[in-house]
């Protein structure tokens, strides 16, 4: 699901468990980082943590629920932030 995490609402699975997962794309490694930190900053301030995968140029975020193993509305409240922190390279 590349688009748009709630556009889309299918999800992955990963280990038999549905997840929101998107990849955002920069122009470098620093550009990537940064978005990285305000993902991290955002899960610390919801109390809800995704995994983040930083590389050169991308950012992957993955937002499910740990405990229940699956989706929560926690989920896609902290997925459509996320969505609205990215800005395109431009």
């Amino acid at each position: 699901m590349t688009e748009s995490y709630v556009g889309c609402c299918e999800g992955r699975t990963r280990e038999d468990v549905l997840t929101l997962e998107r990849e955002f794309r920069f122009r470098n490694f620093s550009e990537a980082m940064a978005f990285s930190v305000r993902v991290g900053m955002l899960a610390e301030s919801e109390g809800h943590h995704p995994e983040i995968v930083t590389e050169w140029g991308q950012v992957r975020v993955t937002w499910w629920t740990h405990k229940i193993r699956g989706l929560h509305r926690n989920d896609f409240i902290c997925a459509a932030k996320t969505d609205r922190m990215y800005a395109p390279p431009g």
